[in-house]
């Protein structure tokens, strides 16, 4: 109506929304809403703006894929309380083995794994393990995260990737992936444990109820 709003309803929780909503006009008289522009668009301008930054500062933190080692070395165990893991997620999506789910948030899981695979080339490329490491430090850090793991037709041998954070601060996670190629030829991952390195020792650790 001519670009101009007039609260209708009368209730008493109708006009306390109102007042909260536009807090500085009074909801009692005809305001223009152009009048309301200038204040919306500086709000978003300070929600927009520091999402940004996280966004650029997460994808700058851990954009390189995880690196896999020739060999996973022996390192020495100095647990630190200011490191720890938080939560893990795993993921394991091989249709011939899976079977459909109760679980209407797993059978989700695993279309998102398989979506945009065409054909089935691109669809065996997903098949494998799935892994996703939640962690945090409380002080800044130079911290490398090892996945290290063994597979089924590999028997006791430890392959390890890792995944370096320069400047890691607060609440993270790291993801690894064990599939095509490598699940197809070496099978499935039997046991694994991921360790968070500082200067070369282990500062925190998870691990599966198989390693050893």
């Amino acid at each position: 109506m001519n670009g101009v709003w007039r609260p209708r309803h009368k209730s008493r929780a109708a006009l306390v929304l109102a007042r909260r909503i536009i807090p500085r006009f009074n909801c009692f008289r005809r305001v223009d809403i152009y009048r309301l522009r200038p204040l919306l668009l500086r709000h978003m301008k300070r929600l927009i703006l520091p999402l940004v930054a996280l966004a650029l500062a997460a994808t700058s933190l851990a954009a390189e894929p995880a690196k896999l080692l020739d060999k996973a070395n022996v390192l020495p165990l100095a647990i630190d309380d200011a490191f720890q893991f938080r939560k893990t997620k795993t993921l394991f999506y091989d249709p011939k083995i899976n079977k459909s789910a109760y679980d209407n948030m797993l059978n989700f899981e695993r279309k998102r794994v398989a979506f945009g695979a065409l054909t089935q080339s691109d669809r065996r490329e997903r098949w494998g393990h799935y892994y996703t490491f939640f962690w945090r430090t409380s002080r800044p850090a130079d911290l490398t995260v090892r996945f290290e793991y063994r597979q089924q037709n590999l028997g006791a041998h430890v392959q390890a990737r890792e995944l370096h954070y320069p400047t890691a601060k607060g609440s993270l996670k790291s993801e690894f992936q064990i599939i095509g190629d490598d699940y197809e030829q070496d099978g499935k991952v039997t046991a694994w444990r991921a360790l968070l390195i500082e200067n070369g020792k282990i500062v925190a650790l998870n691990q599966s109820f198989l390693w050893n």
